[in-house]
């Protein structure tokens, strides 16, 4: 099972960013949709983007694209894939997704129906008749979009946004995988000095890092697919050796960040730590009124945001020192409609990006 067809999700406005990513490792035929990248690979470039891809949210095998308007289209459509090819007898597959905009809109009972039609479809191939699920887990995926199924392997388990380094943060982290989107968009480079002042857990710069160093960044990590028996044990090491051999170990980069809580520092710094790459970050506590932006430097940052009335306009105030003490290169991400109205500038470029749930802009500060 060498050719592949590979999916990606990712956060909207970063398919551009995950585009070149993709193409850096290998992936080929590229078709790219809002919110995911489908790509041709083998098992290599199956690992090699679980460990690699910086913005990508996880990793999927693609089985099938199927119309589905009747429960029956939707059993034939799955009963026909070759599940045995990946799912052994003795594998676990529960069966989860979603329903959008489709006459199939009860998630419960297309659940039933695919896990129903995997089950028939195995038991012809291994000649059973009652399946123990004892062995690793194959998580099937399911997606109904105006009428339109994808059914899915999931080769990642836990979303690669979780790297292993931030096992805590503080109470409005930025996702990892935005955070590399951004860095990316940034264009930081290997001889780069980030800023961030409100560094938060440490996610911008150790984000930076990371991709300055060209360190993968889930080199620390372990993935459901690792242990498939499908998939041979030796592709997983031959690509965690090749990840470490493209450590650049050379690199100037340095980061600097500022948190105006000292357990903010702490933390950030243990979290750096874990990541191995402390002694490329320097932290110290520090309020936005008194920052002074290091020389040659390229802020990149998550300023506070406020949901209610007194935080709205304690961080429009935040905005408007930050207006006052920031210089170009800057890259800051905020919910706020009117952040360059606080801020004193017109952004050169806006993008727009989702954190979680929330519709942010980009403010681009560069020419």
């Amino acid at each position: 099972m060498e050719n592949l067809r590979l999916c990606c999700p990712c956060h909207f406005g970063l398919e551009s960013v995950l585009k070149y990513e993709i193409n850096k490792i290998g992936g080929t035929n590229l078709n790219v949709s809002d919110g995911k990248i489908s790509f041709d690979g083998d098992f290599n470039i199956l690992a090699r983007a679980n460990l690699c891809l910086s913005t990508a949210e996880r990793v999927l095998i693609e089985l099938a694209e199927f119309n589905a308007y009747c429960f029956e289209d939707l059993y034939q459509g799955v009963k026909n894939i070759p599940f045995e090819n990946f799912i052994g007898e003795k594998n676990a597959f529960p069966v989860k997704g979603y329903s959008l905009n489709s006459q199939l809109h009860s998630v419960p009972d297309c659940q039933s129906i695919v896990k129903k039609a995997v089950v028939e479809r195995l038991k012809s191939k291994y000649n059973i008749s009652w399946f123990e699920e004892s062995d690793p887990t194959i998580q099937i995926q399911f997606s109904i979009l105006k009428d339109k199924v994808n059914i899915y392997l999931d080769t990642s388990g836990a979303g690669l946004h979780k790297r292993g380094y931030r096992r805590n943060s503080n109470l409005a982290p930025i996702k990892e995988t935005l955070a590399a989107g951004i860095i990316d968009l940034a264009r930081i480079r290997p001889d780069s000095i980030v800023c961030d002042p409100f560094c938060g857990s440490g996610t911008i710069l150790i984000e930076s890092a990371l991709k300055a160093l060209n360190i993968a960044p889930c080199i620390n990590r372990r993935f459901s697919a690792e242990k498939w028996n499908c998939i041979p044990q030796n592709v997983w090491s031959e690509e965690r050796q090749r990840a470490i051999s493209n450590v650049n170990r050379d690199a100037k980069f340095h980061a600097v960040g500022f948190d105006v809580d000292d357990s903010a520092v702490a933390l950030a710094m243990d979290n750096a730590k874990k990541a191995g790459v402390k002694s490329r970050i320097t932290i110290e506590q520090a309020d936005i009124r008194k920052f002074r932006q290091p020389e040659n430097s390229i802020v990149i940052c998550n300023p506070p945001y406020g949901e209610r009335m007194l935080e709205l306009r304690e961080a429009e105030e935040i905005y408007k020192i930050m207006g006052r003490v920031i210089e170009k290169p800057a890259y800051i991400i905020s919910p706020s409609e009117e952040f360059e109205k606080f801020f004193g500038r017109k952004a050169d470029k806006k993008r727009k990006l989702y954190n979680g749930m929330i519709k942010c802009q980009l403010f681009m500060y560069f020419k």
